[in-house]
């Protein structure tokens, strides 16, 4: 539970890097020692929104708590922005900068899971925070509360914003955001990930663009009458064929994945209905689109050779991130004074307790969580999909990884 401090930290310093480098580090060494006091308090309430685990857009529970914590701390609040009930900005002070940090606290369908080191969900088959979004908000609203006393104790001016964004697993929520406008004044924007490592590097990520493919058949006994069938599934089978032979002819660096949402109710029921759900992923959007135009001709074709129709419903979308290299580096500088993470003995027992179920044969070093990574310029080796890229396009945007989980 550190991490979320330090990385809290590293969001502090980066906004307070134009102040006399004395004052600087004495403040700084404040900034420490006043989140590592709250420790316990942030703790719970991460802790709640793990408990929580709301999906996409409907984090009410999740929303609240974020929006009470940094109302009690003077911040003003605008609920149900860009027209989501759950998205909010909470602001503290007046004029430049405007600095803005972003916060998520969504969690993932079906990956319920109570935190010990063995797999037992708390409520069998419901969501789960399995990408570490109950830290994310909760070290983003610690982060704004710090900046924000800093602010009021030393009088300066200068506006620091709180977006609680909901719905970045699959929902894509901070493309409304952006488009209603959110972040046109904002000056720069910060983030940050779990991981199981620390940096700051100057990388990117991957463009996503998803969509629920709907195939319409005609409904027929499989064993009395079907000649009088045109199965829906069939469509769905014939698209998957066709995008999987695609594989071969695309970039190697191209991600495409799907799952059946829905394949029909009984074997002996030709389905007069079936759906897919896909997504699709590359470092460049123009790319991407390249492959979804083609992934929408495999669409037509197999419901053309099935004898169905197909709809297609696109879910979501989101740009490649934007990253601008001075900002990573002042990013990497204050994350070096941070430093990584030191376990106590109780999680280093947790640690070697999760670790075999992972497939890991030998305990892990912690050496990958207790230092901070050399910078990099690049995207390295994640293959993920963020909806910050669509806010890096519009208001300079950085971010940093840290370690908050078992490394391995």
């Amino acid at each position: 539970m550190k991490s979320i401090f330090y990385t809290s930290l590293a969001l502090c310093l980066f906004s307070l890097t134009g102040q006399a480098q004395a004052q600087l580090s004495a403040d700084k060494q404040k900034t420490i020692d006043g989140l590592e006091q709250k420790q316990g308090y942030y703790g719970n309430i991460a802790k709640q929104i793990w408990n929580h685990s709301e999906v996409g857009y409907l984090e009410y529970k999740s929303s609240s708590l974020l929006q009470e914590t940094l109302k009690k701390e003077g911040f003003k609040i605008e609920q149900g922005v860009a027209g989501i009930p759950t998205a909010f900005v909470a602001s503290y002070g007046e004029g430049k900068p405007i600095i803005g940090i972003l916060a998520e606290f969504d969690a993932l369908p079906g990956l319920s899971q109570d935190s010990i080191p063995k797999q037992k969900a708390i409520i069998t088959g419901e969501a789960g925070h399995a990408c570490g979004h109950h830290l994310f908000g909760t070290g983003s609203s610690a982060a704004a509360i710090a900046v924000k006393d800093w602010l009021a104790k030393n009088g300066k001016k200068g506006t620091i914003r709180l977006y609680g964004t909901p719905a970045e697993e699959g929902g894509s929520g901070k493309v409304y955001m952006v488009r209603a406008g959110l972040f046109n004044d904002v000056d720069v924007v910060i983030h940050w990930h779990p991981a199981s490592s620390n940096s700051a590097n100057a990388g990117s990520s991957l463009a996503n663009k998803s969509a629920k493919f709907r195939f319409y058949g005609i409904s027929a006994h499989a064993a009395g009458a079907p000649h009088r069938g045109r199965s829906a599934l069939d469509g769905v089978e014939s698209m998957n064929y066709m995008v999987n032979m695609m594989r071969e002819h695309v970039p190697q660096d191209a991600r495409i994945h799907y799952v059946i949402t829905n394949g029909g109710k009984a074997p002996n029921v030709v389905p007069d209905y079936a759906e897919v759900y896909y997504y699709v992923r590359h470092p460049k959007r123009d790319v991407l689109m390249d492959m979804w135009a083609r992934m929408e001709k495999a669409a037509e074709g197999a419901a053309m050779g099935t004898g169905t129709t197909v709809k297609t419903e696109v879910i979501g979308g989101v740009y490649e991130l934007l990253p601008i290299e001075v900002l990573a580096r002042k990013m990497h500088e204050n994350l070096e004074k941070v430093g990584g993470v030191s376990y106590t003995p109780t999680e280093v027992t947790f640690a070697e307790a999760i670790a075999p179920t992972f497939g890991l044969t030998t305990p892990p070093t912690y050496k990958e969580a207790t230092q901070v990574e050399p910078f990099k310029i690049g995207r390295g080796e994640g293959g993920g999909s963020t909806d910050v890229g669509d806010v890096s396009w519009v208001v300079p945007t950085v971010g940093l990884r840290t370690a908050t989980w078992v490394p391995g």
